[in-house]
């Protein structure tokens, strides 16, 4: 990915991965305009990085969806690059009854938004140069963790879908790219404070020199052993990493 010149449009950009990226990478040149749902948070990005723009986007909602998608191609018709980044991460039960609420939320918010997000976007980009359309998956789409099954699938979910993508669009000029983190301090399962998870600069710097390769998946070292567990003998893995979760995230 070229990482100079772009108009970047990025979800979840107020906080978080998000706002690491879009930070990082206002600084080098691109113009960088960030959504979130809280307004105080996207302020105070935007305050921190002066030329750096916000916009308020419920990613739940298609009508955001789509008032946000043609205010972008009116005000911002460079626009090249977007970055599906928003995402909540909710314990759940899937050994009993899981809170209705909670399954649709999370489905709505990083599955649904995403591929809306880029439905409303993506002829748009089919005619601007370096176009690239991003998706922020996880380790837990190839490992699930069973204490946020929901999640977990969702994000696998979203894997199966940018592999479809890239392919219908191969012969377009849109790379579709998997940025797909391991466990990073965030506010994602109260982590900012884990010792146990990878510091969020640490992250967004090698996930910065991933995305100047011509890799189409974004995965630091510290995720590779999740990425290369899919197959026939994925479960030894998903078991003991369970074993671990179950403790560590314990209610």
């Amino acid at each position: 990915m070229k990482l100079t010149g772009n108009t970047i449009f990025i979800t979840g950009g107020g906080s978080g991965i998000g706002r690491g990226l879009a930070e990082a990478l206002h600084e080098r040149g691109n113009k960088v305009i960030i959504s979130g749902r809280r307004r105080a948070n996207l302020d105070e990005v935007t305050a921190a990085n002066p030329g750096m723009e916000a916009v308020e986007l419920d990613i739940t909602d298609p009508g955001s969806i789509e008032t946000v998608a043609a205010k972008l191609i009116a005000d911002h018709p460079d626009l090249n690059v977007v970055i599906n980044n928003a995402g909540i991460m909710l314990p759940d039960q899937a050994a009993g009854r899981i809170d209705d609420t909670l399954v649709v939320d999370t489905v709505d918010t990083n599955l649904l938004g995403p591929i809306r997000m880029t439905a409303a976007l993506v002829e748009h980009l089919k005619g601007r140069k370096n176009a690239v359309i991003a998706y922020t998956s996880s380790v837990l789409a190839f490992v699930p963790m069973a204490v946020t099954s929901v999640y977990s699938a969702t994000k696998a979910a979203l894997h199966s879908y940018a592999l479809s993508q890239r392919f219908l669009l191969k012969d377009t000029g849109v790379r579709v790219l998997e940025i797909a983190p391991p466990w990073v301090r965030t506010d994602l399962m109260n982590s900012r404070e884990a010792e146990e998870a990878m510091p969020l600069d640490q992250f967004i710097a090698e996930t910065m020199r991933v995305l100047e390769t011509d890799a189409d998946e974004v995965v630091v070292e510290g995720a590779k052993a999740f990425r290369s567990n899919v197959g026939p003998t994925e479960h030894g893995l998903v078991n003991s990493f369970n074993e671990f979760a179950s403790v560590r995230f314990a209610a």
